[in-house]
């Protein structure tokens, strides 16, 4: 029997691991909090709020994979929100995304630097993004490297060391150089077709939310990460005083080069869209959201990307929950099938492994792990005199009792409260049968 649950386990959780095996992790940096002076900046007439936020989206890919594509689809929406409106600063000639900001253009226009937007892979023009504390060739930006903004303020705009943001920017600013030599950038659904950007991300209106069907940013090759922290990608840039939220979509090239369809939340089958397979990944939303990540309990689940304290309460009892087999288990709450024997049928397995409760006194007991109470189920023929005794880890005898069986199935309730938490077992003895159950006290 021993044989036939662990291949099953070993099925049912290579199956929920590859769900999840192209992306391991979103990661979502705090880059910059602005201060008063940055503040002052009026480029083109538009501020940054005093005590935004700059945050940087990295998707962490598995070794080996690329990254694609970041959309959305009528199935699954590409959505990108915040409390209060993102920061964009419009004086960038048509360079919508990250990877077209040229960076020679941020001494003039310093909070260029803190613009919001999408991208893949690269943070600026030639040079890859990367976390800071990923970056160790210093900074090009902030202080001493601009003029002051608008306000020509005396030492530079973007200099806070704020806590809250780790690494200062003057010290570290996210763009290493990468002349790696990309084909074709595609993209849908941002720019009309005079190029200029009609989200909110453009110079057409300001906004807290991206909600999109029928958007996407593409590179054909696929762009893999670099640097200390692994296989890391620079998804996107957004700079606002509110309470961020996403929920993205990618298209990753795995390490065999087959193309996979990474979502958020939705379906997950083969749509018109995409002629590859479609999986929900729990990584790819933030604030994360927390659960029982310990498939022993009854609570895990695959789309949960971190643990919660407490979120998982019932520890999984697998075994034959169909009462018409002889090796029911009640105190199982995880059924498998192919484990349930019937008298006079066991598909060629050894009865006398499969079913030992096949004797004149069947055993079993609930619930398993046991708090207070433990239940005894005995299965007698005929009315008889039974004894049970609960042994310890240490094979001491911690209880021990005498009881009376009717004909047929009888319950019989120990108190266990006094006992401490561990591993226990109960031997009980009918005639001249003895029985043996393993127990854990919580």
């Amino acid at each position: 029997m021993k044989k036939y649950v662990l291949v099953y386990l070993v099925l049912m959780f290579m199956g929920t691991g590859l769900l999840h095996a192209q992306i391991t992790g979103l990661k979502v940096e705090k880059y910059y909090l602005s201060d008063a002076n940055d503040a002052t900046d009026t480029t083109a007439g538009r501020s940054l709020k005093y005590g935004s936020t700059t945050y940087r989206v990295f998707v962490e890919l598995s070794p080996g994979c690329k990254l694609r594509k970041i959309y959305g689809d009528s199935e699954h929406l590409l959505k990108i929100m915040s409390t209060d409106t993102f920061y964009n600063n419009i004086d960038r000639p048509l360079a919508t995304f990250g990877y077209l900001v040229n960076r020679n253009w941020f001494p003039d226009n310093p909070l260029l630097a803190l613009d919001s937007w999408l991208t893949l892979g690269r943070g600026a023009k030639l040079f890859t993004g990367v976390t800071k504390e990923d970056d160790t060739d210093g900074s090009f930006i902030g202080g001493a490297n601009n003029y002051g903004g608008t306000a020509g303020i005396v030492g530079g705009l973007i200099v806070n060391t704020s806590s809250e943001t780790g690494i200062a920017v003057t010290a570290a600013d996210g763009l290493v150089p990468d002349t790696t030599t990309l084909t074709q950038w595609v993209d849908y659904g941002i720019r009309d077709l005079a190029g200029i950007d009609t989200t909110i991300f453009g110079s057409e209106k300001l906004g807290t939310t991206l909600i999109s069907d029928s958007i996407y940013l593409q590179q054909n090759t696929g762009v893999a990460g670099s640097g200390p922290g692994g296989n890391r990608v620079l998804v996107a840039q957004l700079t606002t005083k509110g309470l961020l939220t996403l929920e993205l979509n990618m298209e990753i090239i795995d390490s065999s080069g087959a193309l996979i369809n990474m979502v958020a939340s939705g379906n997950t089958h083969v749509t018109l869209q995409h002629d590859h397979d479609t999986l929900i990944s729990p990584f790819l939303k933030y604030p994360p959201v927390c659960g029982c990540t310990d498939p022993r309990y009854l609570e895990y689940s695959k789309n949960f990307s971190c643990g919660a304290q407490d979120s998982c309460h019932t520890l999984i009892a697998f075994g034959c929950m169909d009462t018409n087999a002889c090796n029911y288990d009640p105190a199982a709450n995880f059924n498998l099938p192919m484990l349930c024997c019937y008298p006079g049928r066991c598909n060629d397995r050894d009865i006398a492994l499969v079913c030992p409760e096949l004797s004149k006194f069947r055993l079993s007991m609930y619930p398993n792990p046991a708090k207070d109470n433990l239940v005894l189920k005995m299965f007698a023929e005929t009315p008889v005199e039974m004894s049970y005794e609960i042994i310890d880890s240490f094979g001491r005898s911690v209880l021990k009792r005498n009881t009376e069986l009717t004909a047929g199935m009888s319950e019989i309730s120990v108190d266990i409260s006094m006992l401490s938490a561990g591993i226990y077992q109960v031997h009980t003895q009918c005639a001249s049968e003895v029985s043996s159950k393993t127990f854990l006290k919580n």
